[in-house]
């Protein structure tokens, strides 16, 4: 039977360590990083403080124990140069188009992207490391679509036209749930895509991918069919809802077009499933649902509605896991809380467990992710947490992630 005792909740010298992250060898982006051994959830942190302190409380404690164990800096811009209005007016010419043409009127709207970010050796040594994607032209004075993850930690940004002028690129703001970040080129009389309807397309219908696979092979084409429609993805811990397409797909492409058969941009490229023999299975994020994250970006520098809790939490999937962090259990872990938060206010801590969220209960990143999903900006919920094998529950108002 676990100790029962009070805890002063705000006393740092009662905090449990966070987990300490394992020391990670990075490498140049042209696959996508992925974090070492972290198979991380991570909720960004930003907000201010609004919910008043004190409301955390001891849980009485369960008879079954085992209920312990199962387990880049954005440049926002009010953007008035119509990209909901070119939305909203772009449709099909009715025209079917022979792939050459397609390739043909889209050439112009899909640009390379290159990125550096720094990063440390295992001797904390720095270094830049490049990597590289696919972006498209949204509208004619210099908004460009892509992936977050091609430009996420990146320092520096440079967009490179088919007629190969580069320009740096600045980040209007970024979604990493929806993967989509939106860049700005000081330029003018630019090609933008033309949109078309993700709802429409049956499975069977041309499909044409246009980007810059390899990092060095832009303005690339290839073609195939939309192999499936509404395809539920795991990418990163976050579930996707995205087209599926035979079309070619290869690291590189990403933040790149997905084309229909009259030209119209109905997709942007995420990913490719990779293996042992693995092809022919692309993904794209269809446009209707980018639109509308595209259009918040671009008006607010983020995506309105999004929860911040406050803290970034780790999921610890197995005993090996939990042994390299001096866990005793797997599950999910608060790994850093952002000051002045609602999660700080209430008392949350680093090295924290979350047993419960809002009354379901959370024994892995999925679990955590889908019991926030039915929740919304401004609900109050109830978060049980474990530490020092106490459990204790919290009060959270829910805040508006501004990133």
């Amino acid at each position: 039977m676990m100790e029962n005792y009070n805890m002063n909740l705000n006393d740092r010298n009662n905090t449990p360590e966070a987990p300490k992250t394992p020391e990670k060898k990075s490498s140049p982006y042209l696959t996508k990083k992925m974090g070492a051994l972290i198979a991380a959830l991570c909720i960004l942190a930003s907000g201010s403080a609004g919910y008043a302190a004190g409301t955390f409380r001891t849980v009485p404690q369960a008879t079954d124990s085992s209920s312990m164990q199962s387990s880049l800096q954005t440049s926002t811009t009010q953007n008035d140069s119509s990209f909901s209005t070119m939305a909203a007016n772009s449709s099909s010419s009715g025209k079917t188009l022979s792939i050459s043409e397609i390739a043909d009127k889209v050439a112009d709207s899909v640009v390379e992207i290159t990125t550096e970010v720094t990063e440390y050796d295992n001797f904390m040594r720095q270094y830049v490391a490049e990597g590289a994607g696919s972006g498209v032209i949204l509208t004619e004075d210099g908004y460009i679509v892509t992936n977050n993850h091609v430009i996420e930690g990146a320092n520096k940004i440079t967009v490179t036209l088919k007629d190969g002028t580069s320009y740096p690129g600045t980040l209007v703001g970024t979604d990493s749930q929806g993967d989509i970040a939106v860049v700005k080129i000081d330029a003018t009389g630019l090609q933008p895509a033309t949109l078309g309807d993700s709802d429409s397309l049956e499975v069977g219908d041309t499909a044409v991918a246009v980007g810059n696979p390899l990092g060095q092979l832009g303005g690339t084409v290839t073609n195939g069919i939309i192999s499936a429609l509404d395809r539920e993805i795991d990418l990163d811990g976050k579930t996707m809802n995205l087209l599926q397409t035979n079309a070619a797909i290869n690291p590189g492409n990403s933040g790149g077009g997905l084309f229909n058969d009259r030209g119209e941009l109905i997709g942007v490229v995420v990913a490719k499933s990779s293996g042992s023999g693995i092809e022919g299975l692309g993904f794209a994020i269809p446009i209707n649902t980018a639109k509308d994250i595209i259009d918040d970006i671009m008006q607010y520098g983020y995506v309105k509605g999004r929860i911040d809790l406050g803290m970034s939490t780790v999921d610890i999937t197995s005993a090996q896991m939990a042994m390299m962090y001096g866990l005793s259990s797997t599950g999910v872990y608060i790994n850093s809380v952002t000051e002045g938060s609602n999660a700080d206010q209430v008392g949350f801590r680093a090295g924290d467990q979350i047993i419960s969220f809002n009354g379901v209960d959370i024994t892995s990143g999925d679990d955590l992710t889908t019991a926030i999903a039915d929740c919304k900006v401004g609900d109050t919920v109830e978060i049980v947490i474990a530490r020092n094998g106490q459990k204790y529950s919290g009060q959270l108002t829910l805040e508006e992630a501004h990133s």
